[in-house]
C-alpha cells in the first residue's frame, strides 16, 4: 500500500478583530482542506462558488472536490476574468447568481480567485440579504498577501478605481501556495510588488531580507511562505489597530495612489496589472520623498534598483502605450489622481517614506509641486 507523505502544517496567522476575528491559512496543498475548514466554521451551510474562467479551469475541480467530500452542497458562479468584472455589471451577475443559486444568509460565499474576484465576490456577500459570511481562497500572489485580508471589498467606477464598496470581513483566508505555481512571471512579478510594499512601509529588515532572497520566492519554497507569512503578520497587525481605515492602515496604500491613477489611465486593462502600477507607484512615492527632503536620493535608487530586479516596471515611460493620451499628461493624470478615495476635502493623500521601513501619511503635498514633480518624471525618467 503506498501512502501519501504527510502534508507539512500550515502557517496561521491570527487576524485579530474580536468577535470578527479570523485566520488566513498558509501552506502548500491548504485547498484540499477549504470542505473541512468551512464545515468546521458554519457546520450545515451550503456554499457558492465565485471564480474566474482561468481559474476555473486549474482549481474549481479541486475545491469543489474538497466541499463535497466534507458533505457541504455548492454551487457555482464564474466571471470573465479581469478588472472588466469588476463592474456594476459584473456585481449584477454575481449578486444574481447568489439569489439564483438560493444561497441564504447562513450560508456561505467562497471567493476563489485572485483580487478582483475577492473583491467582487467580498462586495457581493456585503450585499445580497443585507450580508452574509464569505471565505478567501486568493489565487494570486498579490491576493494572498494583501488583497484577501482585511475586508475591503468592492468595485470599480469609470471614473476611479475601487469607488463602490464596503468592508466586509471574511471569516476565513486559505492562502494555497502551491496555486501560485500555475501563475504566469509577470502575474507572479506583479504580486511581489506588494510583497515589497511591506518592507518599505514598516519593516526594514524585511525589505534588506526581499533584496538578498527575492530569486527564492519566485522559484517557491520556504522562502515564498515566509514571505507571504511575514506580509500576512504585517496587514493584520495594520488591520486590527484600524480596521476603516481612520489612521495607520492608510499607510497599505504607499504606492496606490499614483499606482490607482495610472490603471485608471490604461483603462483598467492587461497594459498594466494592478502590482505594477503599485511598483511604479512606490518608485515615484520615494522619488517625491527624496524631493522634498524626507528620505536620501541614495535611497529612492535602492528601492527603484530592487523593484526593477525583480523584473517590475518603475517608470510611466515602462507601461505599455505610454504615449497615448492621459499617460504622458500631468494634468490628466493629476485629475485621475483627485477621483482617489482617499481625498479628503479636495486634498490629495500620500503615503512618502522618511526612510526604508518608515512611510507616514501627508495630507500637506501641494497640488501644484504634485504636477510639476510628474512633468518632470515625465520628460526625464531618472
Amino acid at each position: 500500500m503506498t501512502v501519501s507523505p504527510a502534508r507539512p502544517s500550515p502557517t496561521v496567522v491570527e487576524v485579530a478583530l474580536g468577535d470578527r476575528a479570523y485566520d488566513i491559512v498558509i501552506g502548500r496543498g491548504q485547498i484540499d482542506a477549504l470542505g473541512a475548514r468551512v464545515q468546521a466554521l458554519r457546520p450545515g451551510a451550503r456554499a457558492a462558488i465565485v471564480t474566474d474562467r482561468t481559474v476555473a479551469r486549474h482549481w474549481l475541480e479541486q475545491a469543489e472536490a474538497s466541499l463535497a467530500q466534507a458533505g457541504v452542497a455548492h454551487s457555482r458562479i464564474v466571471v470573465e476574468e479581469g478588472e472588466g468584472s469588476k463592474t456594476y455589471a459584473g456585481f449584477q451577475q454575481v449578486c444574481e447568481g447568489l439569489i439564483g443559486a438560493r444561497i441564504e444568509r447562513n450560508d456561505l460565499v467562497v471567493a476563489l480567485g485572485g483580487g478582483v474576484v475577492g473583491d467582487l465576490a467580498g462586495f457581493a456577500a456585503a450585499a445580497v440579504r443585507r450580508g452574509m459570511d464569505f471565505v478567501q481562497v486568493p489565487t494570486s500572489l498579490l491576493a494572498q498577501v494583501d488583497s484577501s485580508v482585511g475586508g475591503k471589498t468592492g468595485i470599480n467606477s469609470p471614473q476611479g478605481k475601487n469607488l463602490i464598496g464596503a468592508f466586509h470581513q471574511p471569516v476565513l483566508v486559505i492562502a494555497d501556495s502551491a496555486i501560485l505555481d500555475t501563475l504566469s512571471p509577470r502575474q507572479f512579478r506583479a504580486g511581489y510588488a506588494e510583497v515589497a510594499k511591506y518592507g518599505l512601509l514598516g519593516d526594514a529588515a524585511f525589505f534588506a531580507w526581499l533584496e538578498a532572497h527575492h530569486a527564492e520566492i519566485f522559484s517557491g519554497g520556504a522562502a515564498r511562505e515566509h514571505a507571504i507569512a511575514t506580509s500576512c503578520r504585517a496587514k493584520a497587525a495594520i488591520v486590527a489597530r484600524d480596521e476603516r481605515e481612520h489612521g495607520d492602515r492608510a499607510l497599505l496604500n504607499l504606492g496606490h495612489t499614483f499606482g490607482h491613477a495610472l490603471e485608471a489611465a490604461t483603462g483598467f486593462s492587461e497594459r498594466l496589472f494592478h502590482g505594477e502600477g503599485v511598483a511604479i507607484g512606490m518608485v515615484l512615492a520615494a522619488q517625491l520623498s527624496a524631493q522634498l527632503g524626507l528620505i536620501a536620493p541614495d535611497d529612492a535608487t535602492r528601492i527603484r534598483h530592487h523593484l526593477a530586479e525583480a523584473g517590475l516596471p518603475t517608470r510611466l515611460q515602462d507601461i505599455a502605450g505610454f504615449a497615448q493620451e492621459g499617460l504622458a499628461d500631468a494634468d490628466a493624470l493629476m485629475a485621475l489622481m483627485a477621483q482617489d478615495k482617499k481625498v479628503k476635502r479636495g486634498r490629495l493623500t500620500f503615503i512618502l517614506l522618511k526612510a526604508i521601513g518608515q512611510a507616514a501619511i501627508s495630507s500637506d503635498v501641494e497640488p501644484a509641486l504634485v504636477r510639476d514633480f510628474l512633468a518632470g518624471k515625465l520628460a526625464d525618467p531618472a
